[in-house]
């Protein structure tokens, strides 16, 4: 399965939350019960370091179980000190055999906030 491509607006100041529902091919809902996800969210591709990292552990993933659903969130607070631009990301779901997919990938745009 290769990973489907999406664009993200994230608002500097502003909580950043969006859910992602994962389907089978016969559109079925995939039960995400032990299963671990990361998103890291970079400048450009080939940048050593992330602008952020999302994980369960750092409370940015929150994984559905079998409501097939992850749900990304970044707080106001995190996204204050984000810089304003560009970038790419991609997102992995391991399952609890170690097997790694990626299963979403693209572009972020952070905005900048005009209100003080």
């Amino acid at each position: 399965m290769s990973a489907g491509f999406f664009h993200f607006i994230i608002e500097q100041g502003a909580t950043f939350k969006h859910t992602l529902t994962l389907k089978d091919s016969a559109n079925s809902l995939i039960n995400l019960t032990g299963f671990s996800a990361e998103m890291d969210l970079r400048r450009n591709q080939d940048d050593s370091s992330e602008v952020l990292t999302l994980t369960v552990a750092n409370n940015r993933l929150t994984m559905g179980g079998g409501a097939g659903t992850i749900v990304l969130e970044i707080s106001a607070s995190d996204t204050s000190s984000m810089s304003v631009g560009d970038g790419v990301y991609d997102i992995t779901l391991t399952d609890s055999n170690a097997k790694v997919d990626r299963i979403l990938e693209g572009t972020f745009s952070v905005r900048g906030s005009v209100s003080r």
